[in-house]
């Protein structure tokens, strides 16, 4: 095969982990292929050429994302003018529905074929808006296990792959080596802190967080990752507007996986990181708040009954969900409260987060699920 250019479009930092583990398995099987798109340090490391980067997609919410939109469409522009200039032979996007189902729309348009690889969540609210990938994706690549039928049944070419974090590899360090690589004390427990990975939901969310810590006291070690979309500065300033006596126990770490691994428990914010609580075995409590307007407009159209992509999974609720008026430190504690010491609370969530995990791998037919999505897009590309 000549070689061939793919643009692989993803947004933000669990978007970018797929595309990365997606351009590895495409060219471990066909080796001559050449990437080109929006991502971020993983997606560069694994051979793609970053036209875009995906810390500037990093919005969530209706309202915010109608602030950003100017800034947005410049970058949008960028990338098409790229594929114009490079001409694909097929398009991957990745998430990140707001800019991505334009550039679909665009490489339809020249007759490019166009897999979507995580799908965006259309079955939860917005379930009109599944008529603009029946029009512009050839092919949808889905990673929960109930998406496939959803897409399916309203005209969809549809295929359940597998979580791409379903086979996580237990972390390899130990607790004791992270604790010395971090100056973390390993006598006391530990509590993972997953405020999101894009800069407004951190500021939403990371106050109330701290303050839940507080409460939880200095019996507690805090360990707060460091998103890749995020840098810690950032963290730091915000972390900066409380009273430093407060912050004494948290500790900023660079790898989210290995925190929650060796985590007794995680407050964790709606979305990936969820996932790879329930992966790692850890319990949780997840939390959420978004602007009053962006949650005033969105609720109403929410058409799933949890917030937690565990909970969506089970079919039941797994984890407590603690959003928007929820989402206060008391009830925060109020939940840890319940999974931190040994009991039946915790050993019943434990078990019911083991049964998310299995059923995450049951698509992916043994093979880990980008092999499976690498399969059928280079069967397109041949």
């Amino acid at each position: 095969m000549c070689p061939v250019q793919v643009l692989v479009s993803a947004g933000e930092a669990s978007g970018e982990m797929y595309g990365a583990q997606l351009m590895e398995a495409l060219r471990r099987r066909e080796p001559s292929l050449t990437f080109f798109g929006a991502g971020g340090e993983r997606m560069r490391a694994a051979g793609c050429e970053i036209v875009v980067d995906a810390k500037d997609l990093a919005v969530v919410g209706i309202t915010e994302v109608l602030s950003h939109l100017p800034k947005i469409l410049g970058l949008y522009r960028k990338l098409i003018r790229s594929a114009d200039e490079k001409r694909p032979a097929l398009a991957v996007v990745i998430d990140a529905p707001a800019f991505n189902w334009r550039v679909a729309r665009q490489m339809r348009k020249r007759g490019i074929p166009v897999v979507y690889y995580v799908c965006p969540q259309f079955w939860a609210w917005r379930q009109g808006r599944v008529k603009l990938l029946r029009k512009y994706v050839n092919k949808a690549l889905v990673i929960f296990p109930f998406e496939a039928k959803f897409y399916r049944d309203r005209g969809v070419d549809a295929t359940f792959v597998g979580h791409p974090l379903a086979d996580l590899p237990t972390p390899a360090i130990t607790r004791e080596a992270y604790a010395a690589e971090n100056r973390i004390d390993a006598a006391k427990p530990w509590i993972t802190l997953m405020p999101g990975s894009r800069r407004n939901e951190v500021r939403m969310n990371l106050p109330t967080i701290l303050e839940a810590a507080d409460r939880l006291g200095s019996g507690y070690e805090f360990l707060l990752p460091v998103a890749r979309t995020l840098d810690s500065a950032f963290l730091k300033e915000l972390m900066e507007t409380r009273q430093a006596a407060s912050l004494q126990g948290i500790h900023l770490v660079p790898e989210a996986l290995p925190a929650l691994f060796h985590s007794r428990a995680g407050i964790v914010a709606s979305g990936t990181a969820t996932v790879e609580a329930a992966i790692m075995g850890t319990p949780f409590v997840m939390v959420y708040r978004v602007s009053r307007l962006t949650y005033a407009l969105g609720k109403p159209r929410v058409k799933v009954p949890y917030f937690a992509m565990v909970n969506l999974i089970a079919e039941e609720e797994v984890v407590p969900e603690l959003v928007q008026h929820k989402f206060t430190a008391e009830n925060v504690v109020t939940e840890m409260n319940k999974i931190i010491p040994d009991g039946e609370p915790r050993a019943r969530m434990m078990q019911r987060l083991a049964t998310v995990k299995a059923r995450l791998k049951q698509g992916s037919g043994g093979a880990h699920p980008s092999e499976r999505a690498a399969e059928i897009i280079l069967e397109m590309i041949e």
